[in-house]
This record gives structure tokens, C-alpha cells and sequence, in this order.
């Protein structure tokens, strides 16, 4: 009896021995966990700060991107730091590392159309083929640019309607930006009866645009002879005015040649769209 007694003593010292000795190793391990997570919180808080004013002071890099690369960079040291912590108490993390692996490429797959919008966005907004104000006509879509997102593109239409675009459509087709260069051309074109002289009324429609202070004078305004038949001679006007004023230039053009024609004129026009 008494040996069954010093046996159960013995091992009970030994249990809490071992207790102890786990209770100090875990409490290291707790602390130092706790340490580095503080730690990699507030590097990843500094090296955001850092890579978000870095970027706002490059050349192209759009706000909501530089949002978006600071953000990604703090989310990767957080997801690094967290990883190591468990390491501390033993955890595999070659294995937490594939499960991460593998349930992202999960979340990629099921959210395939909005990654692609995604990356669409980053593109638009790295390589700026249009920005905040100018217009844009693709074959579905058209109107001023208000916002360009990371997932969409917000415009306003001509006739004042919303429109919100995905940036994966906006990518993948040709874009026409009607804002972007500093002038743009404009073409008139004015049927001339076959008994009038096709020079004089050549300088006539010429003089029209010339006199124009709003029109540019280079490249100079020009007058030819598009089309000629037997009855009458179609002249072409071609001249070139700022990209803000267009719209309201072209219009003021067509009525002052009309007036002096006396016929209406016709103009191919790309587009009826604002300039701005």
C-alpha cells in the first residue's frame, strides 16, 4: 500500500513538472505571439502609409489604385505575420500555406467575372486611355467619364442619363476618346449649282472660315472639290477648331454657311457628342 502511495506521489510531481515546464514554454510562446503580432500590426500600418504616399506621388498612378497596391501590401504582411505566429506554437505552415493556396484559387474561380473586372480597372487605370470629364464612345456604350472604379466605369450620356459600365467591356473593345487631343477636325460639305463658278465660290465658302477667329489656322482651313457631276460640283470644307468648342463651333459653322449658301449643308460627323 505504501509503495502504490510513493508511486502515485512521484507521478504527480512528475505531471505538474511537466505542466510547468509546458506552462512556461506556452507562456514564452503566447508572448512572443503577442509581441509579433503588435509588431507586424504596426509595420504593416507604417509600410501602408509609406507605399500609399509613394505612389500618390507617381506620375499615372490614379488614387483609387494607389489605395489599392497600399492595401495589398498591408494585407500580405498581415497574412505573412499571421502564418508565422502560428509556426511559433508548432503549426505546420506548409500546409496552412496550400490551404491558402488552394481556397484562393477557389474564391478566383467563383469570382472569375470580378477579378477580370479587376484587373481591367488596374489596367484602365495604369494606362489611362480616358479619365474623369472626357467623353468616350465604344460600339455598346457612350457618354462623360465621372468615375473610373476598380470594378466599373460611372458616365454620364449625352441626354443625362447614369450608366454604369464594367470595366472588363470597357477593356476588350476599342475605345474612341473624343476629348483627349487639343483640336479636332471638322468637315462641311455645300453643293454648288454646275452654272456658278466653282472658284469663286470656293473662296467664298474659304473666306467663311477664315474669318473665323475661333477656327485654327494650323493646320489652315481648306476648300476642294469632293464630287463633280454635270449639274453641280459638291466643295468640301475642312478646318480644324479646339476639342472643348467643337460642338458649339460646328453648329454655328453649319448655320453661317447655310445663310450664306442658302441651302442646307452636310457635314460627316463622327458624332453628335460634346466635346467635353
Amino acid at each position: 500500500m505504501e509503495q502504490q502511495v510513493n508511486e502515485a506521489v512521484v507521478a504527480t510531481r512528475a505531471a505538474l513538472t511537466q505542466a510547468s515546464a509546458m506552462a512556461v514554454q506556452y507562456s514564452f510562446s503566447i508572448l512572443g505571439a503577442v509581441v509579433l503580432l503588435l509588431l507586424g500590426w504596426f509595420l504593416s500600418r507604417i509600410l501602408h502609409g509609406w507605399a500609399l504616399n509613394g505612389l500618390k506621388h507617381v506620375r499615372g498612378i490614379d488614387t483609387t489604385l494607389a489605395h489599392f497596391f497600399a492595401n495589398a501590401l498591408r494585407y500580405a504582411i498581415l497574412i505573412l505575420v499571421f502564418v508565422t505566429v502560428l509556426g511559433q506554437f508548432g503549426v505546420q505552415t506548409a500546409s496552412i500555406i496550400a490551404a491558402l493556396g488552394a481556397a484562393g484559387l477557389a474564391i478566383g474561380l467563383a469570382l472569375q467575372g470580378t477579378l477580370q473586372n479587376i484587373a481591367a480597372g488596374i489596367m484602365l487605370l495604369v494606362l489611362r486611355p480616358f479619365r474623369v470629364g472626357e467623353y468616350i464612345q465604344t460600339k455598346d456604350v457612350s457618354g462623360t467619364i465621372t468615375e473610373v472604379g476598380l470594378f466599373a466605369t460611372e458616365m454620364k450620356t449625352s441626354d443625362g442619363l447614369y450608366l454604369l459600365a464594367p470595366n472588363s467591356t470597357l477593356w476588350n473593345t476599342p475605345v474612341t476618346n473624343f476629348s483627349r487631343e487639343r483640336i479636332r477636325k471638322h468637315d462641311l460639305e455645300v453643293t454648288v449649282p454646275g452654272d456658278r463658278n466653282i472658284d469663286d465660290e470656293m473662296a467664298r465658302l474659304l473666306a467663311i472660315a477664315q474669318e473665323d477667329p475661333m477656327i485654327e489656322s494650323v493646320p489652315a482651313p481648306q476648300v476642294f472639290v469632293d464630287s463633280l457631276s454635270d449639274s453641280a460640283a459638291t466643295l468640301k470644307l475642312r478646318y480644324w477648331v479646339s476639342t472643348p468648342q467643337w460642338f458649339k463651333i460646328t453648329r454655328d459653322m453649319n448655320r453661317r454657311v447655310r445663310i450664306a449658301f442658302g441651302q442646307k449643308v452636310a457635314g460627316p460627323e463622327p458624332d453628335a457628342a460634346p466635346a467635353g
